[in-house]
């Protein structure tokens, strides 16, 4: 059984740097862009080493962590 282009966007792993989140206000003000952008996402956050991990759609989390103020760069 193959998953449907809805199923697999959201088991993706996507993993972006964001080198301005600085505080436990940052990290909040992240997840809680990310969890209204992407309602069904699994969302992490290691603040110590700048790095958020999300499932779902990257362009859509990008842009989320952007629009939230602040600058992610994906991680390959």
């Amino acid at each position: 059984m193959s998953l449907n282009t809805n199923e697999k966007a959201r088991t993706d792993m996507h993993e972006f740097l964001v080198e301005d989140m600085s505080c436990g206000h940052c990290e909040a003000t992240i997840r809680k862009a990310l969890t209204a952008a992407l309602p069904d996402a699994e969302v992490s956050i290691d603040l110590a080493q700048h790095r958020v991990t999300v499932t779902g759609d990257a362009a859509v989390a990008k842009a989320a962590i952007a629009d939230a103020g602040y600058t992610p760069e994906p991680v390959r």
